[in-house]
């Protein structure tokens, strides 16, 4: 089976256009992780990027890696015509059985729909919730209305929609001609044996994702402050990038200030994956408390790791979190910080055993046998 995988390149998110290699979101990385070992499927891999970059013709010997060069006025100014063009163009030599587009985001899920072939798309982030809700576009209020109509508009046009949660599916499936289960891949690595013990004397809590709103680390280090007055002994430690532009960001730097100076929280940064592990292992719990999510896979990586759990009863979480051992959850700020501080009173223990219910659930070997499976459901109807 010829499998097309059309999926954003972070070198065009971070400008990185120096760089040889090819870096993906963690789920499409992940779900390519899974298909290495398949020897009978051909993995095509398509981005655009505004400019030219050198790349490797191969990721692994059955992935193949195409970047297609378009210019700034084929993207959202067209409605990513330029995209859908130059995607078409190259699927024409490539005659793909599949096409698979990961993400309403930008380009992909709408350059798989036009592209000509059978095809699916993946959900990520639901971008009409989102303009719904008014968070996740601060700045880009237009960007978001555009984005959920485009959104609407390939979920109608496309053979099937991968849903990564139940939460997901009840937005979907109203404007999709079939959905499908299926959760997002946890990379790789992130099984990989615990090499370093966290330190013991002082208990490290992590929150991971880029700063916003919808992610609410404000409110977090909020929290932070108000159980450090309280007694308690710890340090929250964010990862992810920062924006001093919005007036959230602003708002969160200037309390990150106080929280350095007294000891009790720190920003580390925006971590590749390898510095994102080690800083898991030397970990003891995490909170992930967003307004709106779709999966959440940065939950399920932290539990493979053996991070006690803390997070929002909404969205996807709650299917990460259901069943795995120590995972706790909340609808409030408040009922949250009383779980934190009792865990901390407690002894701040890890939850080493919730590892091996997330490998069964989120391996990429497990949720690549159930895309391929559904590749060939919708190849036979």
């Amino acid at each position: 089976m010829k499998i097309v995988q059309i999926t954003t390149d972070s070198r065009e998110h971070y400008k990185t256009y120096d760089s040889r290699n090819p870096a993906f979101g963690a789920a499409p990385e992940a779900l390519l992780d899974g298909f290495r070992s398949q020897a009978d499927v051909e993995i095509h891999v398509i981005s655009c990027l505004r400019r030219p970059v050198k790349s490797p013709e191969r990721i692994a010997s059955n992935i193949h890696y195409h970047s297609i060069t378009v210019p700034k006025s084929g993207g959202m100014s067209t409605l990513y015509v330029g995209c859908i063009r130059a995607v078409r163009e190259l699927l024409s030599d490539i005659q793909p059985d599949m096409v698979h587009g990961q993400g309403t985001e930008r380009e992909c899920a709408l350059a798989a729909a036009y592209s000509g072939f059978p095809n699916v798309v993946t959900i990520h982030g639901n971008m009409a919730e989102l303009n719904r809700q008014g968070i996740n576009f601060e700045n880009q209020k237009l960007f978001g209305f555009l984005c959920s109509r485009l959104e609407t508009y390939a979920l109608r046009k496309t053979a099937g929609v991968f849903c990564n949660s139940a939460y997901t599916e009840s937005l979907v499936s109203p404007r999709a001609k079939r959905t499908w289960r299926v959760p997002n891949a946890i990379r790789a690595e992130f099984f990989r044996p615990a090499t370093i013990s966290p330190v013991n004397d002082i208990p490290i809590i992590l929150n991971v994702g880029h700063l916003g709103v919808r992610k609410r680390q404000l409110e977090i280090l909020q929290m932070a402050k108000r159980m450090h007055r309280e007694g308690h002994c710890f340090k929250l430690i964010f990862a992810g990038a920062l924006c001093e532009v919005s007036a959230y960001g602003r708002a969160f730097n200037e309390e990150l200030k106080q929280a350095e100076a007294s000891g009790y929280a720190t920003h580390a940064g925006f971590l590749d994956s390898d510095a994102l592990i080690d800083l898991m292992d030397h970990s003891h719990g995490f909170i992930h408390f967003p307004l709106e999510e779709a999966f959440g896979l940065v939950v399920a990586e932290a539990m493979a790791r053996g991070l006690k759990f803390f997070g929002a009863n909404l969205g996807g979480i709650k299917e990460i979190a259901g069943g795995i051992p120590g995972a706790e959850l909340y609808d409030d700020l408040t009922s949250l910080q009383g779980g934190v501080s009792r865990w901390l009173t407690a002894g701040s223990q890890r939850a080493p055993e919730s590892a091996a219910s997330v490998r069964i659930r989120y391996a990429p070997a497990v949720v690549v046998a159930q895309h391929l499976e559904i590749y060939r459901e919708v190849l036979n109807r």
